[in-house]
């Protein structure tokens, strides 16, 4: 891994005194995380001015009882107007280390700075983080560098049309090119009870177009029983949504899709039900039963009732139709993780693993449950988390969340890519968006670096052509946000830069996520203007072969399944790096500028990358640079 050529270097020739860069493999081997019980070398490149300095490493992992130790760095040796140190160090335990390096002649210290390079300080500063992770932690292989699309089920594709509504409180809406109902009900709330229709059916129909698309893997949110078009409100986690479909039909989905090589990932929403629910029942629809109708109700201990709480009980941020369940609850653990469970059920139906909604505010010892369970149907099963953040120095509840460490989840949807990413295309300068991308890099353990989901729009922000192309909501509500579309020079330019987002999404590291509809340009801000009918007759072709082709390379390139980030260049408007792996090295130029540039390669060639475009080249690693070469443009 590279530092910033930008910043630091140019052309791999330091020009400028870097101090200490844990990007750079001169100053850090290996690059990010490493498992416990693995060696970690560390460089100092400290300049002759300062004079005798007597370097020491200062390492602490985080802990209530952890201290910090020093190690005394030893002396490598000059080059001109600059002394090197270095020091070895095995880290043997799990957990979050952070160091510094401290001066012991004159008491000043090498903090992290704001560009991830070393600076000099007489004060406190920033530190460096190493993620030590659990030796025997491996993600699902088959998953790695597959390529994953994102479903509403409500809002896809309709297979069986005009059909009843299985309860009368559902609105039906044939306009499939309506607009989601967004006005407030009498009492202000918003019900989300309008349904266009998509069902399992539909989702099966569309096989042979995602299959086109070169779609490994379906990401579908909540598509058991619930009564709300989102289906987060769980009613009842061991069946299909009847206008979704049934149980059978999800089966026959699961076999049709492994034909084509696809596989099903379900969303899986265990911190709370719905109060409409056979588990809660407060509106009354599941009988005289339920927790909150029954005081002996076997469900009555996975909530928490008391007079504190509004409406008489906790639920999820305030939400009354949410109840919270406690998750350490014996028999609500057993009936989501236990044989014959809930992820069992489904995984033993045909589903390929669970994404869990809210992961961050589940408990480590239940997620760590539903891994076993996951696991216990086979090795390959994919457990997926939602976190918006870090998900290596996420705090929350009163401690570092450790989800990531090895026990816990596979991997995480990987929002901080995908405000990196945009930021960029929008205008952000590449050194700062490459920067928060190599931070996540080298946090993450490799393999859930591996299989993090990474994504540009999803159901619950914005979609990412209106981001790049509208003006920001800034907090404006849904009758501002209502009916707004991009057209004319906007639209064309945010597509262009649509087309370039979607570029670097494909060959990150990581696993790319389309968010159904993007590829036609799609359009809306949040929750529900992001959720609007598949456009199934739109005539907006110029990103789907792309995309398409994007997916081919993928597929192809074996550099993108688990390959090293290596950035050449990040400045301004120009992201160039290559992803090398053991056998093909793939080379990515991305040009957000207004001109034609000719970049060189890492093979010494020149290629133009025009403006607002991207170009990719693969070679074989060890060959003729001209025998094998391929070029998207």
């Amino acid at each position: 891994m590279a530092s910033l050529p930008g910043a630091f270097f140019e052309k791999g020739r330091s020009f400028l005194p870097c101090l200490f860069n844990s990007f750079d493999p001169y100053f850090k081997q290996p690059f990010g995380a490493v498992r416990a019980g693995q060696s970690v070398h560390l460089s100092l490149c400290i300049p002759e001015e300062l004079g005798y300095v007597d370097p020491h490493l200062v390492l602490q992992k985080e802990g209530r009882y952890d201290v910090p130790v020093h190690y005394r760095m030893k002396f490598d040796g000059q080059t001109p107007h600059q002394n090197h140190f270095s020091v070895d160090v095995t880290l043997n335990d799990v957990g979050l280390y952070f160091y510094y390096f401290d001066l012991y002649t004159d008491f000043r210290r090498i903090v992290r700075g704001p560009d991830n390079c070393g600076v000099v300080s007489w004060q406190e500063g920033e530190s460096w983080q190493i993620t030590v992770y659990e030796a025997d932690f491996e993600t699902p292989d088959p998953i790695k560098g597959k390529v994953f699309y994102q479903i509403f089920p409500d809002r896809f594709c309709e297979g069986v049309e005009n059909k009843p509504m299985p309860f009368p409180d559902r609105l039906y809406q044939a306009d499939k090119h309506a607009e989601p109902f967004w006005q407030p009900n009498e009492v202000g709330g918003h019900l989300n009870e309008d349904y266009f229709g998509g069902d399992l059916k539909g989702i099966q129909m569309k096989l042979p177009y995602l299959r086109k698309m070169g779609v490994d893997y379906l990401y579908l949110n909540p598509i058991f029983e619930a009564h709300s078009n989102h289906r987060y409100n769980t009613a009842d986690y061991l069946n299909v949504d009847p206008l979704l479909g049934t149980n059978e039909d999800f089966e026959t989905l699961c076999a049709e899709a492994r034909k084509y090589g696809i596989g099903i990932v379900l969303d899986g929403v265990f911190s709370h039900t719905g109060s409409d629910s056979r588990y809660f029942n407060r509106e009354g629809r599941y009988g005289e039963g339920g927790a909150y109708r029954d005081p002996n109700s076997p469900y009555r201990s996975w909530y928490d009732f008391d007079s504190k709480y509004k409406g008489g009980y906790r639920s999820w941020w305030g939400f009354e139709t949410l109840p919270e369940v406690n998750e350490e609850t014996p028999s609500y653990v057993e009936f989501i993780t236990g044989e014959g469970g809930v992820i069992d059920t489904w995984l033993r139906r045909g589903a390929a693993g669970f994404r869990l909604d809210v992961a961050d505010e589940l408990p480590y010892e239940f997620i760590e449950k539903v891994r076993t369970a996951v696991k216990r149907v086979g090795p390959d099963k994919f457990l997926l988390g939602e976190v918006w953040e870090d998900a290596t120095t996420k705090y929350g509840f009163g401690h570092r969340r450790t989800y990531l460490l090895g026990k816990g989840l596979d991997s995480v949807m990987n929002y901080p890519f995908k405000n990196a990413v945009l930021d960029f295309v929008k205008g952000k300068p590449a050194e700062q968006a490459m920067g928060e991308i190599l931070s996540i890099c080298e946090h993450y353990p490799a393999p859930a670096m591996d299989t993090a989901l990474n994504f540009l729009s999803t159901h619950d922000t914005e979609r990412a052509l209106t981001v790049i192309a509208d003006e920001p909501a800034n907090g404006r509500g849904r009758e501002w946000q209502s009916g707004r579309c991009v057209t004319g020079e906007a639209y064309e330019e945010g597509m262009l830069r649509l087309r370039m987002a979607y570029a670097i999404i494909y060959t990150l590291p990581g696993l790319p996520c389309l968010y159904y509809g993007d590829e036609i340009g799609m359009q809306g801000y949040r929750d529900p203007f992001n959720r609007a009918f598949f456009c199934w007759d739109s005539h907006e072709e110029r990103l789907r072969p792309v995309l398409a082709q994007l997916a081919q390379l993928r597929h192809s390139c074996e550099a993108f399944r688990t390959g090293e980030l290596r950035v050449l260049r990040a400045e301004d408007g120009i992201l160039h790096y290559q992803r090398i792996g053991k056998t093909e090295t793939a080379e990515i130029i991305v040009n957000r500028s207004e001109h034609i540039i000719v970049e060189p390669l890492a093979s010494g060639k020149h290629t133009e990358v025009n403006p607002m475009g991207f170009t990719i080249v693969v070679e074989e690693n060890g060959h003729n640079p001209n025998h094998s070469y391929y070029d998207i443009q």
